[in-house]
């Protein structure tokens, strides 16, 4: 990345250019996640929540940016920094009582006048010595669009990348799977999802918890048991009790797998894939059990045992082990698990809200390709499922190639398994943001004594 000046206070022309080095780096295929991870820690919140704001609004303003500019410069970073503009101002304050073009249901960031961002923009780009003399053509055409602005968005909402914010081929896998509620999902995508908590029960409860946040002035519900979700979201370190261990950040769709697969106090318990490790902890917050926890990167299967520590699991019968599920001779010992979970790897598509880069990250071919992945996790992993035990298959995704059809391929593959009641698809569709959930798919079988 370029040189970002450091100061007490950041500007906003800080935050377009650091905001504009992520963007630039999504576009040539890195995660978000990854790259702010290389912002000044004073620039990062901003960044992220501009770079964010970019992502929701992507299809769009990069339409508005092929019809302005023709023939934009050979420069990633200008490119990136018109693109992150752009999207400022198609939600500047003077446009705050238009919501036509805009698909976000509720703003996390502030909305800046005009004049401030084109000012701001402006002084960014005057900052980088590789950018300055397209100073000129950037104002030009940022105040084009201010001017234009009715007549430029009916013409890119033509498309629908620009009205939808998805790539084409998204759109129309979502479209053919859900064909009544393919535009509220895809809409329900560009809202920032709920901060949703997960009450660790060996150290507090949701009666404790939510008087403590009243104490702290924190609005908050508990839609559904152990769980509870914050009106308004906010750093770990301002909601009471997170160094305590007394909840874990968890949406309400993820604290459903530890409900849904039998547990006992005493049994033998696999969990497949198992970091950064919310729904392992879960599974030692329920009942006293005898658990392994795997996982193919050793470096994430630290953030497990990170967590397990804050919430005082460590001390646990739990083993983590690095570990790739599939290669059961790695770490197999022979003896049969009571239980199995296993929330495999998959797009993500579910998630989309909480990471809005994976929709511009994936390609149409990565479904297959998880797909596969999933076959040969499910299948290596039945193997260790004792008779009467049982297998729970889980993903983040709303693309039924890793959901219902896995899971209808994997029962007629193995005769020995039965399903057994589960939610299946969930969907982010709530009106309530509330009571809204991440897309997830759950499917439970029984091996047949």
């Amino acid at each position: 990345m370029s040189s970002i000046p450091t100061r007490n206070t950041t500007s906003l022309s800080d935050t377009i250019l650091a905001s504009a080095q992520n963007v630039q780096a999504v576009l040539a295929g890195a995660s978000l996640t990854d790259s702010l991870a290389a912002t000044p820690a004073a620039l990062r919140a901003s960044t992220q929540a501009v770079a964010f704001h970019v992502m929701r609004r992507l299809g769009l303003v990069f339409e508005i940016k092929q019809m302005l500019v023709q023939r934009a410069p050979p420069n990633p970073l200008f490119d990136a920094v018109l693109l992150v503009s752009l999207a400022l101002l198609d939600t500047a304050v003077e446009f705050s009582d238009e919501t036509s073009s805009d698909h976000v249901a509720r703003r996390d960031l502030p909305v800046y006048a005009v004049h401030t961002v084109v000012d701001q923009a402006v002084n960014a780009v005057a900052g980088q010595r590789k950018l300055q003399t397209y100073k000129g053509l950037l104002n030009a055409t940022l105040r084009g669009f201010i001017r234009e602005r009715p007549a430029i968005l009916a013409q890119a909402r033509q498309y629908p990348e620009a009205v939808f914010n998805h790539p084409n081929w998204w759109i129309a896998k979502v479209r053919r799977a859900y064909p009544d509620q393919w535009q509220a999902l895809l809409v329900a995508a560009n809202r920032p999802g709920p901060m949703a908590l997960r009450v660790n029960a060996r150290r507090s409860s949701v009666e404790k918890m939510m008087a403590e946040l009243a104490a702290a002035g924190l609005e908050a519900t508990s839609p559904a048991p152990g769980a509870i979700v914050l009106s308004t979201p906010r750093p770990v370190q301002a909601v009471p009790g997170f160094e305590e261990g007394w909840w874990s950040v968890q949406d309400l769709a993820a604290q459903q797998a530890a409900q849904i697969l039998p547990l006992q106090s005493g049994m033998r318990v696999l969990d497949a894939c198992s970091a950064p490790g919310g729904k392992t902890a879960h599974l030692l917050e329920r009942a006293d059990i005898d658990l392994l926890a795997l996982d193919s990167d050793p470096i994430r299967l630290e953030r497990v045992a990170q967590n397990l520590h804050r919430l005082g699991l460590d001390g646990a019968n739990v083993e983590l082990r690095a570990a790739d599920a599939i290669d059961l001779p790695s770490w197999w010992d022979g003896r049969h698990f009571d239980a199995v979970l296993a929330d495999v790897p998959c797009t993500a598509s579910g998630i989309v809200r909480r990471h809005p880069d994976i929709r511009w990250l994936r390609r149409e071919t990565d479904i297959p390709k998880t797909a596969s992945v999933q076959r040969k996790i499910m299948d290596a992993l039945w193997q260790t499922v004792k008779p009467g035990g049982h297998l729970l298959y889980s993903t983040c995704s709303i693309f039924p190639q890793e959901g219902e059809q896995q899971a209808v391929q994997f029962e007629k593959r193995h005769a020995d398994a039965v399903r057994q009641p589960a939610p299946g698809q969930l969907l982010p569709l709530a009106d309530e943001q509330s009571a809204s959930c991440d897309g997830f798919f759950y499917a439970l079988f029984a091996k047949k004594a």
